[in-house]
C-alpha cells in the first residue's frame, strides 16, 4: 500500500499571513495523523515564508508516524536535519527564491555533490530520497549517489493527465522500471490530486509514498481535513503490482 504523507506548508503559509498562531501548525500536524495521514512533510525555505526552522524543531517530538523534511541541502539545512533526525530527508534542487519545486536534480552534473550530502545524512541514520524528473538517465545517476529512494517529480504527469492519461504516465513507468533495476525505492509528489492520484498509484509499480500538500489542503477548505485525508487514502488503496 502506498503511504500518504501530508505536506503542511500551506497551513504555515496561512498562519504567517496574519502572524500569531492561527491556525496552530502543531495541532494541525497532530490532527492530520489522527485523521489518517501516514506521514508529515515539511519544506523549510531560507526566507521562512511558510515552514519556519523553529517549526521543524517543534514538530519533531509530536510526530508519531513518519517525519519527512524536504529542502535544498545548504549547510544550514543540513545542520537542521541532522539535529532533528527525521525518518526521511528529501533533497530538492530549489533556488532560494523558488515559489515551489519545479524540476528534479540534474544528477549527472551533481553526482559527487549529492553523494557527499547523502553520506552525511546516512551517518545520522536518516533515509535519503532525491527529487528527480522521470528521466532514466537521471534515475541511474541518482543511484550512484547512494540514496535510498528517489521522489519522482509528477507535475508533467498532472499537466498531461486530463488530455491523455496513458501518455502522461508513460515516462513515469519507464523511470519506475529503471529505479527497480537500480534497487532504488520510489516516492512521488507534486500536483497529485483526487482526480489523478488513483491512476498514478494503480499503474506505478513499487510506489511506497506520495507527498501531497497544496491540493489536499485546498480540498480540505471545502470538505474538511478529516474527510479529505481519508478520501486521498482511498485513492491509494490499489492492488500491488
Amino acid at each position: 500500500m502506498t503511504r500518504l504523507s501530508v505536506n503542511i506548508n500551506k497551513i504555515a503559509t496561512l498562519r504567517n499571513a496574519r502572524g500569531g498562531n492561527v491556525p496552530d501548525l502543531l495541532k494541525a500536524a497532530s490532527d492530520c495523523e489522527r485523521f489518517g495521514a501516514q506521514g508529515i512533510t515539511v519544506h523549510p525555505r531560507p526566507d521562512e515564508r511558510h515552514i519556519r526552522y523553529q517549526d521543524v524543531l517543534d514538530l519533531k517530538p509530536l510526530i508519531t508516524t513518519e517525519f519527512n523534511i524536504e529542502g535544498y541541502p545548504s549547510e544550514t539545512f543540513i545542520r537542521l536535519v541532522t539535529s532533528v533526525i527525521p525518518e526521511q530527508v528529501t533533497l530538492v534542487p530549489d533556488a532560494h527564491d523558488a515559489v515551489t519545486s519545479n524540476a528534479g536534480w540534474n544528477t549527472v552534473k551533481y553526482t559527487r555533490f549529492l553523494e557527499e550530502v547523502v553520506a552525511r545524512f546516512h551517518e545520522k541514520g536518516i533515509r535519503v530520497s532525491i527529487f528527480v524528473d522521470a528521466n532514466p538517465e537521471m534515475v541511474r545517476c541518482a543511484a550512484k549517489t547512494g540514496t535510498d529512494r528517489i521522489e519522482l517529480y509528477t507535475e508533467p504527469y498532472a499537466t498531461l493527465f486530463p488530455l491523455n492519461p496513458g501518455q502522461a504516465i508513460k515516462p513515469f513507468l519507464e523511470a519506475a522500471a529503471v529505479a527497480k533495476d537500480c534497487k532504488l525505492d520510489l516516492n512521488a509528489g507534486h500536483d497529485l490530486n483526487l482526480e489523478n492520484l488513483n491512476y498514478f498509484a494503480s499503474n506505478i509499480p513499487g510506489l511506497l509514498e506520495v507527498s501531497i500538500g497544496h491540493a489536499l489542503i485546498s480540498d480540505a477548505l471545502y470538505l474538511g481535513l478529516e474527510n479529505i485525508i481519508m478520501m486521498y487514502r482511498r485513492k491509494l488503496e490499489v492492488q500491488s503490482i
